[in-house]
């Protein structure tokens, strides 16, 4: 299994913390920035493969993860667009590399190890979705019918739609099918849209299933006030040695 983690964003979002270094070097407490916790769950639950997507601080981001000596192998790959396009083409620049399981995780995530486990755990295609919280207009939903996802993305609302957190762990059978879809979308042009709009083209085919977070951390941080909450959080986990 490989892990895929975007980091080509700008973080506009985050103001001057920021302004020269990608949002997942922010600090989140106890000597840890998102990325070097991230990547030494990674390697605690044994993923040995990391692809990285980067955009304009890669060389920031490389010297971090040089520092922290962590034992995996990361192969950075930069998104040359970032500036014009969403992570979807991130994930078309990545795509020679995703030839294996692949655990998709954004750059912004925090999250406790249980969950990591467990979606690694899965013997299918899962992505993790919480059902106790509210739905909100900035974040991502998930529609499920009959025990599967149909589909995912900011504007679903309804009775069978509940809050999703973008992190997946995909068959490689059905990363080749989410690919090619990706492949057609930045052919056409549609590269400032999210992944997950070429995920929703092929649902009957990828067999997606819900993963529950039952009240655990599993968080991105969008701005600063998500960084304050998710923080003390994750003082909590670090605390009691989750």
């Amino acid at each position: 299994m490989k892990a895929l983690i975007f980091n080509s964003g700008v973080g506009k979002r985050m103001g001057d913390l920021t302004k020269d270094k990608p949002k997942c070097m922010v600090d989140i407490g106890f000597g840890y920035t998102i990325v070097r916790w991230q990547l030494k769950v990674l390697e605690c639950l044994g993923v040995q493969e990391v692809i990285m997507t980067t955009g304009p601080f890669e060389r920031r981001l490389r010297d971090h993860i040089l520092e922290l000596r962590c034992n995996l192998n990361i192969r950075f790959v930069n998104n040359p667009e970032y500036e014009k396009t969403n992570y979807i083409y991130s994930m078309y620049c990545a795509s020679p590399y995703m030839d294996d399981d692949v655990l998709i995780l954004h750059g912004d995530l925090l999250f406790e190890q249980s969950v990591l486990y467990e979606l690694i755990s899965c013997q299918r295609s899962t992505v993790i979705v919480d059902s106790l919280a509210p739905l909100t207009e900035k974040d991502f939903k998930a529609m499920i019918c009959d025990g599967r996802v149909r589909s995912i993305g900011v504007d679903l609302f309804g009775e069978n739609c509940v809050a999703c957190q973008p992190a997946y762990k995909l068959l490689r059978s059905d990363v080749e099918i989410w690919l090619e879809r990706v492949h057609s979308f930045c052919a056409e042009g549609k590269k400032n849209v999210y992944a997950e709009n070429a995920l929703n083209q092929c649902t009957n085919r990828l067999l997606l299933y819900p993963l529950e977070l039952r009240n655990r951390l599993c968080n991105e941080i969008d701005d600063e006030q998500d960084l304050a909450l998710v923080s003390k959080r994750f003082a909590d986990i670090v605390q009691k040695g989750i």
